[in-house]
């Protein structure tokens, strides 16, 4: 078998996106992308022989079935040690796949004989693909942060992502920190823009890209709310970890022009400090690169003893 690969795997809501990617380069080998569309509502089979289609079409592009290095980009809650699905109808997604071992049922519908799975949470690998291939890659300390369906944040210093660290929250997660009269997922997400959107204009829109492209008054005033949140929200961990850069993917990151500018104002005007605030251009690729890394041993063996289960 070839160690110098492996397959890396993003697990969308919607999709599940597979691909080789060379672990030393940290490059993604051509022709071995592939996407498949999910229903995150359908039954444990159904989204298991999705995810299988998606990581067998990689695993034959590159003659991988007698062994092969899978690593997951995965949202939370998950038990990332062991590969149990965590999730529950609260998260809205995948519920059918509660206390389900990945590695023992997603086996079952693999074509290569033998697999070695590992796991990290969607927003770090997308953070670790940053770090390594992407814009941050001259930084020291960055914050990314994944916006979409959920919000998603990884701290990462010198490439590594921090979990069980002074200056950074439990978990390396902003996601479940308390925010108004929730949690920060409430309000970074698509369904608080979709809701907030609704409230103000009594319109019910499918996505963030609609209230983007409406561009009224109410669409407007749904983004600029949106950064005066993350803003506020963001400056205590800024304060205490001082990253050089915040860096962005996910769906409502494509809205950034709307938001960041209120959200770099009010965070340079409350910390005093320079941080940078950039989109991804490797938007998911950035995942999948990072969760193939898990297959380089120096990285495995700095993070394996503190994956968090959340």
């Amino acid at each position: 078998m070839n160690t110098q690969i492996a397959i890396g795997v993003d697990i969308g809501g919607s999709h599940i996106t597979s691909a080789v990617v060379d672990i030393e380069s940290l490059v993604i080998i051509p022709e071995t992308l592939f996407t498949v569309a999910v229903d995150n509502k359908a039954n444990k089979e159904v989204i298991l022989k999705k995810w299988s289609e998606a990581i067998n079409k990689s695993i034959t592009s590159v003659s991988l079935n007698a062994r092969a290095n899978i690593g997951f980009a995965i949202p939370g809650p998950f038990n990332y040690k062991e590969g149990i699905a965590l999730f529950t109808g609260e998260n809205n997604k995948f519920e059918n796949l509660y206390q389900v071992s990945i590695p023992q049922e997603l086996s079952k519908a693999l074509i290569s004989a033998t697999n070695n799975f590992r796991f990290l949470n969607d927003a770090t690998s997308f953070g670790v693909g940053v770090a390594a291939m992407g814009k941050a890659k001259n930084c020291k300390k960055i914050i990314a942060v994944t916006l979409g369906t959920g919000f998603g944040s990884a701290f990462i210093e010198d490439g590594m992502p921090l979990v069980d660290h002074p200056k950074v929250p439990k978990d390396g997660c902003l996601w479940d920190k308390k925010f108004k009269d929730g949690i920060g997922d409430d309000y970074f997400s698509t369904r608080w823009c979709v809701s907030r959107y609704e409230a103000l204009t009594s319109i019910k829109v499918n996505g963030v890209k609609e209230i983007a492209e409406a561009n009224t008054a109410d669409s407007k005033a749904v983004f600029e709310e949106f950064g005066t949140n993350m803003a506020n929200f963001m400056i205590p961990f800024l304060k205490t970890y001082e990253p050089e850069l915040i860096i962005m993917g996910g769906n409502i990151s494509n809205a950034g022009h709307l938001f960041i500018p209120t959200l770099k104002k009010i965070i340079t005007e409350a910390t005093g400090l320079n941080i940078g605030i950039e989109i991804s251009s490797l938007m998911e690729d950035a995942a999948i690169i990072g969760s193939a890394k898990l297959f380089n041993p120096t990285f495995w063996n700095h993070i394996k003893e503190n994956l968090p289960n959340i």
